[in-house]
């Protein structure tokens, strides 16, 4: 009897299926650095109609990065354009299933990541943009300032080698001091918490051209991460420079746990730069937490608000990614006014502190909330390692 092909709902089906699974190719576990469809998470995807039914598999039902992983899975699905609703299955993956998962984590780790001085428990944030002028490094002093503010500590490096402005931006002047060989920090008390921050800035002049490419820039960058004391953080924000070049896949191959804040302005073309430095993370296997908008509405001192630069820039992108818009910073002549004296307007009162406040608050609830994952992938694969390692000894 010949075989009945499939029809054309069937096909339908089963192209739209594989779209999904291609879409969640963009969601990263933190831990590993890897995909959730390479990883094995994705069990099954069913469609019908405009519902996606998925089967995703976590290493353990108790891992506290459970909700991240669901968030960011059911944003990718919906963010495609037929996408009518999302039902998301959670079990916890077999014996063989985790086992699959180990070999595929051990083989991306055959190119070890450098150890480096950023404690494991530390949240790692890479703020980027995909060109400059977008307010990337005001974004970055003034969400640390905004953490600080909530009692956290948080490091702040200044990765933008040839442009570097964090220092004059938190008005912060020095030298860095060395203890047993590596860079101490310069700190900024802010309330009850505390910024600490490296930068080329305290290094070099601000009117000397910093003329490096390629493998000197990443090697500056590894040794402030690699040879300085940045003590107990409870975030790391780096400024990242704009673009997509060697520092920004250094950094993926340096610390592979970063996580990106995408910076974008409202214009459209402004956005589909923005979403190159996207897609260059996702192809370094890092994940994209969310989208910013700086340089949103002008409010003039009569009460009426102006789009000057266009709307829905980062709101498009952020569709588009499949991504949470997590923040909008207003335009407002006081921002480049507090950089200038070295004072971030988040360290004060009125919108633009209250805006930064909440990007902090969205943050430290909802994007990246810093978790305890002692019952997730990356434990449970090192006491997996250790016994086998034991065994090996004994045998």
């Amino acid at each position: 009897m010949r075989s009945r092909g499939a029809t054309p709902d069937e096909a339908g089906a089963t192209g739209r299926a594989e779209e999904v699974r291609d879409r969640l190719r963009a969601v990263i576990d933190p831990e590993l650095g890897d995909t959730v469809v390479d990883l094995g998470m994705v069990r099954d995807v069913r469609v019908q109609g405009g519902k996606v039914v998925l089967d995703f598999a976590l290493t353990t039902a108790a891992c506290p990065l459970r909700n991240q992983l669901e968030t960011d899975v059911r944003r990718q699905v919906e963010a495609l354009e037929w996408v009518e609703s999302v039902e998301i299955e959670v079990a916890a993956m077999d014996a063989d299933e985790r086992a699959a998962l180990m070999a595929r984590a051990r083989w991306k780790a055959r190119e070890e990541a450098p150890d480096t001085a950023v404690a494991a428990t530390t949240r790692i944030l890479a703020v980027a943009s995909g060109k400059g002028g977008v307010g990337k490094s005001s974004i970055t002093v003034n969400l640390a300032v905004a953490l600080a503010r909530r009692g956290l500590t948080v490091g702040v490096l200044d990765a933008d080698i040839w442009g570097f402005s964090v220092p004059r931006l938190l008005g912060i002047e020095g030298g860095v001091e060395a203890r047993k060989g590596k860079m101490v920090p310069l700190e900024k008390r802010v309330g009850e918490g505390l910024v600490r921050v490296l930068s080329m800035g305290f290094l070099a002049d601000e009117q000397q051209a910093i003329m490096w490419r390629g493998l000197v820039l990443n090697r500056a960058v590894q040794q402030f991460l690699q040879d300085a004391h940045w003590g107990d953080l409870d975030y790391l924000l780096i400024d990242m420079p704009p673009g997509t070049g060697d520092v920004q896949m250094g950094l993926a191959r340096m610390l592979p746990r970063t996580e990106m804040l995408v910076v974008t302005t409202p214009p459209v073309a402004a956005q589909r730069v923005a979403a190159r430095a996207a897609d260059m993370a996702r192809k370094g296997y890092l994940r994209v937490a969310g989208v910013v908008e700086n340089m949103s509405d002008f409010t003039c001192e009569h009460g009426t608000t102006y789009a000057l630069f266009g709307s829905g820039g980062g709101e498009r992108l952020a569709h588009a990614l499949g991504v949470p818009l997590i923040g909008t910073i207003p335009l407002h002549p006081a921002l480049a006014a507090a950089g200038d004296t070295g004072r971030p307007v988040a360290e004060g009162e009125g919108e633009l502190a209250e805006a930064f406040a909440e990007l902090a608050r969205t943050i430290v609830e909802e994007v990246a909330p810093r978790v305890e994952t002692a019952g997730c992938t990356a434990r449970m694969l090192d006491r997996v390692e250790a016994a086998v390692a034991a065994a090996d000894t004994t045998a």
